[in-house]
């Protein structure tokens, strides 16, 4: 591997990266440097851990996720009576390219390529497979949340798959730890949602043995949340809400389906629904109109935004035009897997330095001065390591 000339005396630089200032677009900044490894650009997992503190914030509190069969199909019923006002389409439609990242992880990342550098507010977006010893070992965020999400094993049962994976060895669980001693572990179906802020120094690895597979989802941070202290929101599958109706199964991660609101609070305004339609299913959901929202195709194949138009396979993210909602329909003969997410556009210079992004060259040039010495933030990360071979 490539030593860093820019070594921090307590992190082992493996590999670096080189950014380049993106054409066309002055607000982006991706500066160059032989001091990234290429494990900090995407880092994919994070996880549970007793510590942490617990998922429902006292915004969040007042939220009612449990609600009756009952109760829930009658607002289901009342909210697919609505019509949009403005339905979006698909304005732009990339394949999500395998790659290596970390240390021999292999992801699919369509959020961060060249072809869409960033949406914001959001910064990256990987469908990560990860089979021990591969993984992520130690490296530092700041400047943005990560949102990790463990996909459940059926979802990759294919019968002409050329690597089936059995049930045993596809539960999907990382094991996280921290510079602070948080430790734990998400399996299939559990959400983290990480809040980085002015700074932390983790690991995720694979916590059993097969291929783990999930989402990572990083998520910016407006100036004034920035250096805010790291905290973390968790779910287990059980807990996350959930509707049923007509066909179409939705798992409410961060905002709001059927009239059904999940308690996780977004400092940057964000939605997040997994969606399941059965083949025959139509779908109609709301988005705020000034928004940023896009679709991320797990598996199958669908109509999204306008029905005259050809269905869309697995692996594609499709940006969506403005507008109030998007109708998804489902012509084919099995089931269609996708999440819809979106977000209140920040507006904001956007300087990333792999897995730090700030709001320009200062700020980043203080995060290295800060991660380098270790403080305003780094203190802990001096002397720590997370001992991630032993898992």
């Amino acid at each position: 591997m490539v030593m860093g000339m820019m070594r921090p005396r307590f992190f082992p630089i493996k590999a670096h990266l080189l950014f380049r200032r993106t054409p066309n677009k002055k607000n982006i900044v991706l500066l160059s440097s032989p001091f990234l490894i290429a494990a900090f650009f995407c880092s994919p997992p994070f996880f549970f851990f007793p510590k942490a503190k617990p998922f429902l914030s006292e915004q969040s509190k007042s939220f009612t996720t449990v609600m009756s069969r009952a109760s829930a199909d009658q607002i289901a019923e009342d909210y697919e009576a609505l019509e949009l006002q403005k339905p979006r389409h698909v304005v732009k439609k990339v394949l999500a390219k395998q790659q290596q990242e970390g240390d021999g992880a292999n992801v699919r990342r369509s959020i961060g390529r060249p072809e869409l550098r960033n949406f914001d507010p959001f910064l990256l977006l990987d469908e990560f497979s990860v089979s021990r010893p591969a993984g992520f070992p130690d490296h530092p965020h700041r400047g943005f949340e990560t949102v990790t999400y463990m996909l459940e094993v059926n979802q990759f049962l294919r019968k002409k798959s050329i690597i089936i994976c059995l049930f045993a060895q596809c539960q999907g669980a990382f094991t996280h730890q921290d510079f602070s001693g948080h430790k734990g572990t998400i399996r299939a179906g559990d959400l983290q949602w990480m809040t980085a802020g002015r700074g932390i120094v983790h690991s995720e690895m694979p916590a059993g043995d097969g291929v783990q597979k999930g989402l990572q989802l990083w998520i910016n941070l407006s100036s004034k949340d920035k250096m805010v202290e790291p905290n973390y929101q968790e779910l287990l599958s059980k807990d996350i809400a959930r509707v049923n109706k007509n066909g179409v199964d939705v798992r409410i991660i961060a905002g709001e389906a059927f009239g059904v609101s999940s308690p996780v609070y977004t400092r940057t305004p964000t939605m997040y629904l997994d969606f399941t339609m059965k083949p025959g299913a139509e779908l109609r959901q709301l988005i705020p109109q000034e928004w940023n929202a896009f679709i991320y195709i797990i598996d199958g194949e669908g109509v999204f935004g306008d029905e005259e138009t050809s269905p869309i396979s697995s692996h594609h993210v499709l940006i969506l035009s403005n507008g109030d909602g998007l109708n998804v329909w489902n012509k084919s003969g099995r089931p269609l897997r996708f999440v819809l997410i979106g977000g209140q556009p920040l507006n904001e210079p956007v300087v990333q330095y792999g897995p730090f992004v700030m709001n320009s060259q200062k700020e980043i040039q203080q995060t290295l001065e800060d991660y380098r010495l270790g403080k305003n933030g780094f203190e802990k990360a001096k002397h720590w390591k997370s001992g991630s071979d032993r898992f």
